[in-house]
């Protein structure tokens, strides 16, 4: 199985960056732990802060992987662009965030991408990429 995580702006920063919110564990090692609990699923990773190269990195991977993790970070709340990317393609997206959007600024209630993805995963801190990895994992059986 391959899986592509997509992280959007700022979560190069996660562990050093509000961690009341985010937390203290960097997602890289974050990532390199993932790895290890899955080590027959084929993980890619990408990280950004400009919305064209998410886009771009999206339409690459349309077709080459079996499904696409993204926390698209505030562009959540933005990006009719994304959105349509997302529409367009046919690999499934699972759309994550780290902290209960819900539950923060109402600005961040609302998501363009979610109607376009399978399902969205939010508030679980890091381990949101977890269960997004298992939803994969039980749609492959």
């Amino acid at each position: 199985m391959k899986l592509f995580i997509i992280n959007g702006p700022n979560l190069n920063l996660i562990g050093k960056r509000e961690t009341n919110i985010y937390g203290k564990q960097s997602f890289d090692d974050y990532f390199i732990n993932l790895i290890k609990k899955y080590p027959d699923i084929d993980f890619g990773y990408f990280q950004t802060n400009s919305e064209g190269e998410i886009i771009d990195k999206l339409q690459s991977k349309d077709f080459s992987e079996d499904g696409i993790i993204l926390n698209a970070g505030a562009y959540t709340h933005t990006s009719i662009a994304i959105a349509d990317t997302i529409a367009g393609i046919k690999t499934p997206v699972i759309e994550v965030h780290i902290s209960n959007i819900f539950r923060r600024e109402s600005f961040r209630h609302k998501s363009f991408i979610a109607p376009f993805c399978k399902g969205c995963i939010s508030g679980f801190g890091l381990n949101s990429y977890r269960l997004a990895v298992e939803y994969f994992l039980l749609k492959s059986k």
